[in-house]
């Protein structure tokens, strides 16, 4: 069964296919949007039929005019679009993955002005060609910009970094001057040696501003996770043993802003690196992101004059973080939007919403 949104004003039918995670495809038809139940991840042959006759459900009785898709070429999911709209003679939208974040939160809110819009995840290719997934953006309507992001880590591997937490946790330690440490930290992954040699050539180690991969360097420094068995269950780790520890005060000089709006966390990863319990160091981790998040936020708000900050991304499923942010936000009289489903599964309806907002701006 699809969730419905009445949306703040009516427009013409789009199609939105969507991500590759979590995927859900979206249907707008006057000022109602339409989501389809959760089709999942589309890594298999079933999961893309799924899509396939969820769109021909939800089209049933439709006369689509735009389909909106993700700027990855190589998603099911924007092929499905763009084959679609080539076969209808419809015009074909590309929507980037954290903008689409953002404008889903927009568009539960109904919210029209523009935002400043926070958006953390796991990956999403940006409109550099890189893998963003800590962004920090303005936003409105059909049109983003990229005001910051955090300071890009590499993944040594690619998108296995993405699976194994040690990898990223190398990664920071390579960045630090302290390479020499990876082989004996990790002395139970065979592949410690050549991760070492792929991080002095260069080789095969894609930057991302992510997050998540932030996230899993922090669980792979504190020694919780070195291989995850399931999306996010190092940042799981961290998140339960923080609530655990309990609150606790940041770390004052745990995070730098430099004048390109870039937020970097080193001294924070350093000071994990020698931290000797884990519960502590997973505390000391939530309590120093949201604050650095918080004066990165405000800085940006002031100097844009936006007084509405929308948070979006699967990092936000995190209550710590969603919390602790939040009140920071508050106190400084922001107004917070926030999403009950953050994550990926959301991205279809911010698809939607930026091609409606671009009919609106620009007609599309």
């Amino acid at each position: 069964m699809s969730n419905r949104f009445l949306l703040p004003f009516a427009g013409p039918p789009v199609l939105a296919c969507g991500a590759w995670l979590k995927n859900t495809v979206c249907v707008t038809n006057g000022n109602q949007a339409h989501i389809s139940q959760l089709i999942g991840d589309l890594d298999s042959a079933e999961a893309c039929q799924m899509l396939d006759e969820t769109v021909a459900r939800l089209c049933e009785g439709v006369i689509i005019e735009i389909v909106a898709h993700d700027l990855h070429p190589d998603f099911y999911s924007t092929q499905f679009a763009l084959s679609y709209a080539e076969k209808q003679g419809l015009p074909a939208l590309a929507v980037q993955h954290h903008h689409a974040h953002i404008a889903a939160v927009c568009a539960e809110h109904g919210f029209t002005e523009t935002v400043l819009g926070l958006a953390l995840d796991g990956v999403g290719l940006g409109t550099d060609g890189t893998a963003w997934g800590g962004e920090l953006l303005r936003v409105s309507g059909a049109d983003f910009q990229r005001l910051g992001h955090l300071a890009p880590i590499v993944m040594p591997g690619g998108d296995r970094a993405a699976t194994e937490p040690w990898r990223m946790a190398a990664a920071v330690l390579f960045r630090l001057g302290r390479g020499d440490e990876i082989a004996r930290r990790f002395p139970g992954q065979a592949g410690a040696a050549t991760v070492v040699a792929m991080l002095q050539r260069g080789l095969n180690c894609p930057a991302t501003t992510s997050m998540g991969r932030l996230f899993d360097a922090a669980a792979g420094l504190l020694g919780i996770n070195e291989i995850q068995a399931f999306e996010a269950e190092a940042a799981i780790a961290l998140q339960k043993l923080a609530h655990h520890y309990g609150p606790i005060e940041p770390m004052e000089d745990g995070w730098h802003i430099d004048e390109n709006g870039v937020l970097d966390f080193s001294h924070l990863l350093a000071m994990l690196a020698d931290c000797r319990e884990a519960a502590y160091g997973a505390a000391l981790f939530h309590a120093t992101l949201a604050a650095g998040l918080a004066v990165w936020v405000i800085r940006a708000a002031d100097e844009h004059g936006i007084g509405h900050i929308a948070l979006g991304g699967g990092c936000f499923y995190n209550e710590i973080l969603l919390r602790d942010l939040s009140v920071r936000l508050d106190a400084a009289g922001l107004q917070v939007l926030t999403s009950r489903q953050p994550g990926d599964n959301s991205i279809s309806l911010g698809q939607a919403w930026v091609a409606l907002q671009s009919v609106i701006q620009r007609g599309i």
